[in-house]
């Protein structure tokens, strides 16, 4: 009993004591200790002092979490930041224009796989591209993985063999998610590694945030929805899916099933033959069947060439959170379930461009386009585009790619290249024409908008001066709401030059006020690598070098805002009598597209891109006059 009495004091007693160390350092673990022990053994223990702390375990790394931290991710952000602007000013431009390949990283490591290790093979140049996805740095001699669409590929990177300005710029200003290009030669390692032995290297994006870690990749299901782009790069398996969802399509075609696109209809022929044929009240709704016969032929051709120059077939959503890619009117709709409003897409641009930055490189898709806008004969409500996009290509590409297109499809229908377009004779016989947009206004008006600089006052001035200008009411808002000299340009272009340019042209490089998307001018400050093609006074295609720097993105984006809403704010004080529907083209909310911004940050290589205007190529390769003749069901007003 006295061993016991003894026990419970001490336990009383230590139990008091650890109260008062806890309320002294609340970080020191509170700890009970339950002993048997002998009376004098327990007066012992009334004597000790507080238990020294337990030994700090080491940190296990492997069970960190494998998300950053908006701080370290905000932190890394900056610090890359100050590299694109240390970039800069040492001459070097972080977000390149072009990169030519002469390899992939899969077709080298099929070509060269029988090298001996420790080999050398410098009787070919060698040159790739991708984003590096590991690096590892032993003093004179720098190892990085780059991966591309097909693979991946190590760069050994030699003190000796580069330049002293150049390794310095490997060590102190690339890092893990950069796309970079490289040259050099072929390189069997000791321990058996295939390498691009680098000679020469260019940085041609600057990622601004870090890829998730390589341990754990993207584990968040929610964020891998959100954000495909980065489940793209973090698990290259995601892209293969996509890959092969394209391809099940295009076998499928192969076997004679096509597929259609028309109004949101899938009409597919077996067997190779394509009828679709509706009644009410007896009459056939589908007009024309040899245009909608040749649009088939046309889509079909135009799959063939871009399956032909390696691009894949993707789709993207309909229905969109945000409507951007262009400035149109979008058409609005309310999802009940989320509860939230939804848009049609005005363009598939932003959501391929994410394709892009996800790791694919050549990408295209033949969609329907809905636009809240005016009815005419060259407009229709939801109308069919492609849309593609090739990486470490500039818009001269595309310049290629459009006649490549197009020549395609008219041999396909016609067999020749001169054909009849109500009674005129066109010739798509290559090369094209090709003029800058400033050149073809000079030549139409004799007024060069160079000599304007930034006056847009000026410009203005010299625009209402001109014969022909509407100056009534509705043509003076829509000048006077110009805010800038590229934008007078521009409707000086659109009232004298369009109509005039029938033969195929290509008008190049757009004022960057009216090109929010497109790369700035290598060339000439204020403008940017665009072309439009225009034929019989239409236009049929747009493409540009695409703009690859995510805070020159911002920054166009919020121009945009501010001109569209200055733009409202002028015509809201006009009332048009003759049509109070164009009062409306600028009634609708323009909003930063953040989740395309993000996706930039992370990296899109160098690219070229186009639209093209199916719905109008088939007016021009079937004579027909109104687009209403090439769309089987044409969105028409209600008959009273």
């Amino acid at each position: 009993m006295d061993a016991l009495r003894a026990w419970r004091a001490s336990n009383l007693l230590g139990f008091a004591a650890s109260r008062v160390v806890t309320a002294a350092s609340a970080a020191r673990p509170l700890r009970l200790r339950l002993r048997c022990c002998s009376s004098a053994a327990a007066t012992t223990n009334q004597k000790q002092q507080q238990p020294p702390p337990p030994p700090r375990l080491p940190q296990d790394r492997r069970r960190r979490n494998a998300s950053t931290s908006t701080s370290d991710r905000d932190s890394i952000r900056a610090i890359r930041l100050k590299k694109v602007e240390e970039l800069r000013g040492k001459g070097y431009e972080p977000y390149a224009y072009k990169w030519d390949r002469t390899h992939t990283t899969k077709k080298l490591q099929e070509e060269y796989t029988h090298l001996e290790n420790g080999e050398i093979f410098e009787e070919v140049a060698v040159s790739i591209a991708g984003r590096i996805v590991a690096r590892r740095a032993f003093g004179k001699l720098v190892f990085m993985t780059i991966r591309d669409d097909t693979g991946t590929i190590q760069l050994y990177c030699e003190k000796d063999n580069l330049t002293e300005d150049q390794f310095e710029q490997l060590k102190a200003f690339i890092d893990i998610g950069d796309i970079i290009g490289a040259s050099g030669s072929i390189k069997k390692t000791e321990k058996g590694e295939l390498s691009l032995y680098t000679k020469n290297f260019e940085i041609l994006t600057k990622s601004l945030l870090p890829l998730p870690d390589k341990y754990h990749g993207l584990t968040d299901v929610d964020k891998r929805y959100r954000q495909r782009y980065v489940d793209m790069i973090a698990n290259p398996e995601v892209a293969d899916v996509f890959r092969t969802r394209a391809k099940t399509r295009n076998k499928v075609e192969k076997k004679g099933i096509l597929f259609w696109d028309q109004a949101k209809l899938d009409c597919c022929a077996i067997g190779r033959i394509a009828i679709l044929i509706q009644y009410t009240q007896n009459t056939p709704l589908v007009q024309n069947c040899q245009s909608h016969k040749d649009e088939i032929s046309v889509v079909s051709e135009i799959r063939k060439t871009m399956e032909s120059f390696g691009f894949i077939e993707v789709e993207t959503p309909v229905l969109q959170g945000a409507a951007g890619g262009a400035e149109a009117r979008p058409f609005i709709t309310y999802h009940n379930s989320l509860q939230r409003d939804l848009y049609l897409r005005i363009a598939t641009e932003l959501h391929l461009k994410r394709m892009l930055v996800g790791g694919l490189e050549r990408v295209y898709e033949i969609g329907r386009i809905f636009r809240n806008e005016g009815i005419s004969t060259r407009h229709n409500p939801e109308f069919t585009t492609i849309e593609m996009y090739e990486a470490y290509s500039d818009y001269e590409s595309m310049m290629k790619m459009a006649e490549e297109i197009v020549v395609r499809c008219t041999m396909a229908t016609h067999g020749k290249l001169k054909i009849d377009y109500q009674g005129t004779e066109i010739s798509l016989e290559r090369p094209w024409r090709r003029e800058t947009m400033h050149s073809l206004v000079k030549e139409a008006t004799g007024i060069d908008f160079n000599i304007f600089g930034q006056d847009v006052e000026s410009a203005k001035s010299a625009a209402r001066g001109l014969p022909g200008i509407n100056t009534g009411s509705r043509g003076s808002t829509s000048l006077q709401s110009c805010s800038s000299v590229g934008h007078v340009l521009n409707e000086v272009f659109e009232t004298f030059v369009e109509s005039t340019l029938v033969q195929p042209t290509f008008v190049l490089d757009y004022p960057v006020e009216i090109s929010p998307l497109a790369k700035p001018h290598r060339s000439y400050a204020g403008l940017t690598e665009r072309f439009e093609l225009f034929i019989c006074g239409r236009e049929i295609g747009n493409a540009f070098s695409e703009l690859t720097d995510p805070i020159d993105q911002r920054r166009r984006f919020e121009n945009q805002i501010k001109q569209h809403n200055a733009t409202r704010a002028a015509r809201a004080k006009v009332k048009f009598t003759e049509d109070q529907g164009d009062e409306d083209d600028y009634s609708y909310e323009v909003c930063l597209d953040e989740d395309f911004l993000t996706s930039l940050e992370y990296g899109m290589p160098p690219a070229s891109g186009m639209g093209l205007g199916i719905d109008r190529l088939v007016m021009l390769l079937t004579n027909s006059a109104s687009i209403r003749d090439v769309i089987a069901f044409p969105v028409l007003k209600i008959q009273q």
